[in-house]
């Protein structure tokens, strides 16, 4: 099975691995390569870039000094059956992001189309994705999108 890693650039230290997961299937591996940022306890992290290494898949990240943890609320008992997908509303200056849309998938392919899109149509409105991430402590995968001039 393969292995997922995701590991601190930090040059200096040799990227060490920050956390790992064993036997985690590939469409899994494919949606995290496809995040821009990966949320885990009370820290962002930001992709810088992804590889092969030897049947190891490697994520590396560095400290997003600028970003918050949107929600640090302990979760009990969470799980990744069916994967939930927010759409958030980014706005530059603010650290309140609202939820416009949730997603419900049981397809990783269908979760993964979603997050490689650009545009997205919802209420009647389009929006433009400005990023995505991994959300470790909810066990959500976040698309933030700013709406278009054309949506609305």
């Amino acid at each position: 099975m393969p292995r997922l890693e995701y590991r601190l650039l930090d040059e200096e230290r040799g990227y060490p691995v920050l956390c790992y997961y064993n036997g985690i299937d590939k469409e899994e591996i494919s949606l995290r390569f496809a995040c821009d940022y990966f949320v885990k306890d009370q820290h962002v992290y930001e992709k810088t870039s992804c590889a092969v290494e030897d049947g190891t898949y490697v994520i590396y990240i560095r400290r997003a000094e600028d970003e918050k943890v949107l929600d640090d609320q302990l979760v009990f008992v969470p799980d990744w059956r069916g994967i939930r997908m927010e759409v958030r509303h980014f706005r530059e200056g603010t650290v309140h992001y609202p939820v416009v849309h949730t997603f419900y998938f049981h397809s990783d392919e269908d979760a993964l189309l979603h997050l490689q899109s650009d545009l997205f149509y919802i209420g009647g409105r389009e929006w433009q994705k400005t990023s995505a991430e991994v959300d470790e402590n909810r066990k959500v995968y976040v698309i933030y999108a700013e709406p278009t001039e054309e949506g609305g």
